[in-house]
């Protein structure tokens, strides 16, 4: 039987845990079931930042609601994958209103709800994240506690070894990094933090000052903390879409060689679908759309070659060419969890000094800069929609695509501003013209 969790039908839901492993019976619900109710078209939904099933279903639910009436002559099934990934408690996500959402104020201290969400995401590691807590509670004027600070933190996010997600701790070194660790640790962690408050000071300025206020640098530390924890989860991401995710779904082209899969994934969930593609075993082309809404990885992905150092090539090179049909990246200027927090962490290592000038702060998005923010980079071929153009004028057969969806993907407050607007019908429409269902 489908998983009765959300409002369309059939649906299934795909439990990964840290490492990939399929967990319960699941994934052979979803082989049988999709031969029983003789599915034609599988759309696979991949959350981002979420630490619960609830919250990832009612975003399926609500994202897929219209696609019934859009398609209502497709043999549509429907299989959510969940994961464990984790949100902070003030971080909008699609699901909520966003009164509750984005209203309530930042406070550098650690809420309930986000100290058991770090216990569910991090198991073992509670007395680093009471901590971790009472530092930011605290808030001591000294930098060593700050220095100390970014050192618990190091400790909640390393990669226990051996295991499967220590491989997919480095491919950040395809993205133009050159350490395996989170970049922000790799210097001054109070530098770290007093940056990172600059930039929540004023979130278009990418870390520089442009008043004679100074931020708390705790403000940073829990931004540094925010942005460490999404580090793992971007390491995750990996390892649940390439040993998870793409092993089932070359299990479903044995299984059921006639059912067209189309792959969607939000923020880390984008990440977790694009792996999948390098987890596909040889020769499967029965995927045949991907859609990565406001994907919170490298836009340089997919590239063969990076502008900044033609010696090395995204981490999904050529993974494109496992789609049979388009990969289509909807991105939006007005998310500024990806234009700004996005490329200040990533090129933190090396450099501790402010950002300076637009000029700067360009050149730096252009060479650290985030998918779901400008698109995907430096793929030849790429095609350039508006949403609008996209589905008036329909998409491209094959091929990377990107299509700016900044006319509805707009709305959101600090920290991530209008990252998890996505619960709009045209979206569920460029689904389903990527895919050509109808």
């Amino acid at each position: 039987m489908a998983d009765p969790a959300t409002s369309v039908t059939p649906y299934w839901e795909l439990t990964f845990d840290a490492d990939g492993d399929p967990q319960g019976r699941a994934r052979d619900r979803l082989l049988a079931g999709v031969r029983e109710r003789k599915v034609r078209d599988l759309i696979v939904f991949a959350h981002g930042w979420n630490n619960d099933r609830s919250g990832a279903t009612r975003l399926y639910d609500r994202f897929l609601a219209p696609v019934p009436r859009l398609a209502p002559a497709a043999r549509i099934g429907y299989a959510g994958v969940l994961w464990p990934a984790m949100r902070f408690s003030d971080e909008p996500i699609p699901d909520f209103p966003r009164a509750v959402a984005a209203g309530a104020p930042r406070r550098p201290v650690l809420d309930k709800d986000t100290r058991h969400a770090l216990l569910e995401t991090f198991p073992g590691r509670a007395i680093l994240v009471e901590q971790i807590a009472r530092l930011l509670e605290q808030q001591p004027p000294e930098e060593a506690e700050l220095e100390e600070f970014g050192r618990l933190v190091r400790l909640l996010v390393e990669v226990v070894a051996p295991g499967p997600q220590e491989l997919f701790a480095a491919d950040t070194v395809a993205e133009g990094v050159p350490q395996s660790e989170p970049e922000m640790f790799a210097g001054s962690s109070a530098a770290a933090c007093a940056e990172f408050a600059r930039a929540l000071a004023d979130p278009g300025s990418g870390g520089q000052r442009r008043d004679l206020r100074i931020p708390n640098p705790w403000d940073g530390a829990h931004e540094l903390l925010r942005q460490a924890t999404y580090y793992a989860m971007k390491r995750r991401a990996g390892t649940v879409g390439e040993r998870g995710l793409g092993r089932v779904v070359g299990q479903l082209a044995e299984e059921a060689p006639g059912v067209r899969v189309h792959l969607v994934g939000h923020s880390f969930g984008a990440r977790l679908v694009s792996f999948a593609l390098r987890g596909l075993p040889e020769g499967v082309r029965t995927v045949k759309s991907v859609t990565l809404l406001q994907g919170a990885f490298s836009h340089y992905a997919f590239a063969a070659r990076l502008p900044h150092d033609p010696r090395a090539g995204g981490v999904l090179q050529g993974q494109q060419n496992r789609v049979d049909g388009p990969l289509v990246c909807c991105h939006s200027r007005h998310d500024t969890a990806l234009g700004t927090m996005y490329p200040l962490a990533s090129r933190m290592a090396g450099d501790s000094r402010s950002v300076a000038g637009s000029a700067v702060r360009r050149a730096l998005g252009a060479k650290w800069g985030a998918m779901g923010y400008g698109g995907i980079a430096a793929v030849p071929g790429t095609r350039a929609y508006t949403l609008a153009e996209a589905l008036r004028a329909g998409l491209p057969a094959s091929g990377c695509v990107n299509v700016d969806a900044s006319a509805v993907v707009r709305r959101g407050g600090p920290p991530a501003g209008a990252h998890s607007d996505i619960l709009h019908e045209e979206l569920a429409r460029l689904v389903l013209a990527a895919g050509r269902v109808r």
